[in-house]
């Protein structure tokens, strides 16, 4: 009996997976594809299933990673990484095994491992955010700060007695975040915690792949948008993130 009970847990999950990329599996766009050129100010590399947009002239003394939202190619977050990295923040975008972070929490230890002398702020879209939390809960020592784009922390990735500050951006016409889960999740959240709010963005429009299932219509560009979040990270980063790692 256990045995078929196992058997049977893993045709669910399977039928689950083949439905999740039927329903929400997107293609990165040609500006998420054009994005993940170098250019003059940002080198950009893939290595090891991460890829890499590294500032060519500045460096802001702090680096970020960035978890993809469920079946979103990581491609999809090159418009964001490539804002971030021209204001002098390398950034890395993990892509996860079968583009589920579930699979893939503790991908962020490698990058960690391999620049002992980079400091790391840890975020993610959606299911991303939720899966970086848990990594941050449990190696907060190896963490500067976490970043929340439509997404929360859960009992499992508890921050509330993280001694770093988090950033919650979320948009005024996203219809996929749960709104009742987001604001039962703020009890998990660290007590510095920067809120934000982009007027006229969606739950899609964090990355760039198109339209979402479910989600509401913007009524602001996507460039638009990714500047609006880039720009408030940025600002987070200089005033609660850096400040406090000094």
């Amino acid at each position: 009996m256990k045995k078929i009970a196992i058997f049977g847990s893993i045709i669910v999950l399977l039928g689950l997976m083949v439905w999740g990329y039927l329903y929400f599996n997107s293609e990165p766009s040609d500006v998420a594809e054009n994005a993940a050129n170098s250019t003059k100010t940002v080198d950009v590399l893939e290595e090891n299933n991460i890829l890499v947009f590294t500032p060519r002239k500045t460096d802001a003394g702090m680096s970020i990673i960035l978890y993809p939202g469920a079946f979103i190619d990581g491609l999809s977050y090159a418009p964001l990484a490539k804002e971030l990295a021209s204001s002098g923040y390398k950034t890395y975008i993990v892509e996860m095994p079968l583009n589920l972070a579930v699979f893939g929490k503790n991908r962020a230890a490698d990058i960690i491992d391999e620049a002992p002398d980079e400091k790391f702020v840890i975020g993610g879209h959606s299911l991303g955010g939720v899966m970086s939390s848990r990594f941050a809960h449990d190696n907060e020592d190896e963490i500067q700060g976490v970043f929340f784009l439509a997404s929360y922390p859960d009992e499992k990735g508890t921050l509330k007695n993280a001694s770093f500050p988090a950033i919650s951006i979320t948009a005024t016409n996203d219809k996929v975040l749960n709104k009742d889960s987001y604001n039962e999740s703020k009890k998990y959240l660290p007590k510095d915690t920067t809120f934000v709010s982009i007027e006229g963005g969606n739950h899609a429009q964090f990355g760039s792949y198109g339209t979402q299932h479910g989600d509401g219509k913007a009524t602001i560009s996507g460039t638009e948008q990714t500047e609006q979040v880039a720009n408030a990270m940025i600002s987070w980063l200089k005033t609660s993130v850096q400040n406090q790692a000094k």
